[in-house]
């Protein structure tokens, strides 16, 4: 029911306007029911759980359960619990100046049932809007049930000179300030396992007990707690008469193909205006930057159990264009474009976000780095250009002799970091076998986008140990894997 929040101040006012009560998990399931009637979208801006995660998410809250989200680290828990807010009506009323939100109609806090005793239909009424009725706790091992649900608070029993007795003294929590609300406990196997007992009565029954008064408070709230199954072993575990108490546990995952992840990425990069105005990215460096976290996602350098998150792309993307724009800022140039050679400026972003095993150690965190990068661009190799095999029968022809040959027969080639854009191109069509295989295998290419792809040839080659690059302080040198070697006997 829609009311005109602006007129209606008094309790009296309220019920002569008609305003039923409404418990939050049926705001939930009937505003979400006109929702999916309509065809409007329920959790806009989620990319990949559209036929996964959506679905079970629509259910759980169809039929009013608590929630538990389970998934690795930057798979949009937290988000989805925020978005949960949009289907909440847009105004509800509370007793004015009530701590928790008491319903004018069904008040629980001695507050709010005196207020109404006292006045009658002239209590006051507040409105809290939707945007207000998120709360959000992160579970770390300090938290206390003085934090979550409360605690006697000496200092008000004195200065209203109160009996411990009295249910007044009680400071609440954060949980039954949220009462009305959807609260959300982040990391929940964090919390010790007797603070996740202190829930038990919460979840199940809807009261809560605080220094053992026995107060009865029907706390109307929808819970979403959100885990990762990492903490199950590593930190915690959540109480089993806890999980036993929660309706529906919900896997989330990572995005299944690089479309998706490519959507992720653009939604979320925080990027400057002058950075995308200047900065051209082709599009095939945006398949290898999302090709790079599937890479390290099945890497057996990185801990998969500790999982790779969707942030990796986000700021790695954000790091490669800023890569672009300082070498444009120190050559003066107007506008640049994105280079295979930029990738190198990614590898911060990488080291920070994934966990290594052993063997990752000991190849050392900017090694791996490096690794995923060559072997996205491995992976992403066949997709252009003739599949270079493992092996070769002997003597053998391949398209790829004829570049093979010109780097045998030279000194190697190189391409400096600070290059402008004409130098960069100069540079690159200076090998005329790289020109004839890009106009044989990709003859429709974008023009813009043809330089990016003869550097993917190069580093295609190295990925498949057909030539050497080699790493040095002014940029990248690619030479033949052993004409080097033969030349200097």
């Amino acid at each position: 029911m829609k009311l005109n929040y602006k007129e209606i101040s008094t309790l009296g006012a309220l019920k002569k306007a008609g305003y039923q009560t409404k418990s939050i998990k049926d705001e939930l399931r009937d505003n979400l029911r006109e929702r999916i009637k309509s065809g409007e979208e329920t959790f806009a801006g989620v990319w990949g759980y559209e036929n996964s995660v959506i679905p079970e998410l629509e259910r759980a809250i169809l039929s009013r359960h608590n929630i538990n989200l389970l998934g690795l680290r930057g798979q949009a828990k937290t988000r989805l619990a925020r978005l949960m807010v949009n289907l909440l009506d847009e105004w509800i009323p509370l007793v004015e100046r009530s701590e928790i939100n008491d319903d004018p109609l069904q008040p629980m806090s001695r507050f709010a049932m005196q207020l109404i005793e006292e006045k009658g239909d002239d209590t006051p009424i507040a409105w809290l809007h939707r945007n207000e009725r998120f709360y959000e706790k992160l579970a770390t091992p300090d938290v206390t049930v003085a934090d979550l649900i409360g605690d006697v608070d000496p200092i008000k029993a004195a200065n209203l000179k109160l009996s411990y007795a009295d249910d007044r003294v009680i400071h609440f929590g954060m949980i039954p300030r949220a009462n009305r609300c959807i609260f959300v406990i982040n990391e929940l196997p964090d919390l010790q396992a007797r603070i996740q007992v202190s829930l038990f009565n919460i979840l199940e029954e809807g009261d809560i007990q605080i220094r053992g008064f026995k107060l009865r408070l029907p706390l109307d709230i929808q819970f979403v707690f959100t885990a990762n199954p990492e903490d199950y072993t590593n930190r915690g575990s959540i109480v089993t008469p806890l999980k036993d108490r929660i309706g529906s546990q919900i896997l989330t995952h990572y995005p299944d193909d690089i479309t998706t992840a490519r959507k992720i990425t653009a939604q979320e990069s925080k990027l400057d205006e002058r950075q995308t105005a200047s900065v051209y990215v082709p599009d095939i460096a945006r398949d290898l930057l999302e090709q790079i976290s599937f890479e390290a996602r099945n890497s057996e350098y990185v801990d998969a159990k500790s999982g790779v998150s969707a942030r990796t792309s986000i700021t790695a993307f954000e790091n490669l264009l800023s890569t672009a724009e300082r070498r444009a800022l120190l050559t003066g140039a107007e506008n640049t474009m994105v280079r295979l050679s930029d990738f190198l400026g990614v590898i911060p972003a990488i080291t920070g976000k994934i966990e290594l095993v052993y063997e990752g150690e000991q190849e050392g965190a900017d090694g791996v780095a490096a690794i995923l990068i060559d072997d996205a661009v491995k992976s992403l190799f066949p997709m252009y250009f003739p599949k270079i095999n493992k092996l070769e029968k002997k003597d053998a022809e391949t398209p790829y002799d004829e570049l093979l040959h010109w780097f045998f027969q030279g000194e190697g080639f190189e391409l400096l970091d600070d290059f402008t854009d004409k130098e960069y191109k100069r540079s690159l069509d200076s090998i005329p076998e790289l020109n004839r295989l890009l106009k044989e295998h990709q003859p429709d290419f974008p023009a813009q986008d043809t330089y990016f792809l003869k550097e993917l040839v190069l580093w295609g080659l190295v990925a498949h140990k057909r030539l050497s690059k080699n790493r040095f302080t002014e940029g990248y040198q690619f030479k033949d894997l052993y004409g080097s070697f033969i030349s200097g006997l």
